[in-house]
């Protein structure tokens, strides 16, 4: 689709929005950062990898514009990240009980 010299186009979602969500992943960043700094437990990779996991999420809908997608293709991906999740788990636990 080409767009006129008149033509505009409108965004989604509001910039408020998207200062909301950039405000967020920063904070998440502090989190992410303060956890490695912070040795929690034999926990804080876990934490982490939570930590990363909503923020790819916050990217995903909201800058990928994943939460305007139809259901199929929101649950394609959560079939996908459901067997990755499977995956690191078995990693995770297959290393803990070594």
């Amino acid at each position: 689709m080409t767009l006129n010299a008149t033509e505009s186009q409108d965004h989604i979602s509001s910039y408020r929005t998207y200062f909301f969500i950039w405000a967020a992943l920063m904070l998440l960043l502090v989190a992410t950062i303060a956890v490695a700094k912070v040795e929690v437990s034999r926990y804080s990779v876990l934490l982490n990898l939570f930590i990363a996991t909503v923020k790819a999420g916050l990217v995903l809908f909201f800058f990928m514009h994943l939460k305007y997608e139809n259901w199929f293709l929101k649950g394609v991906l959560f079939m996908v990240l459901v067997m990755l999740a499977i995956v690191i788990g078995l990693t995770f636990s297959d290393v803990w009980y070594r």
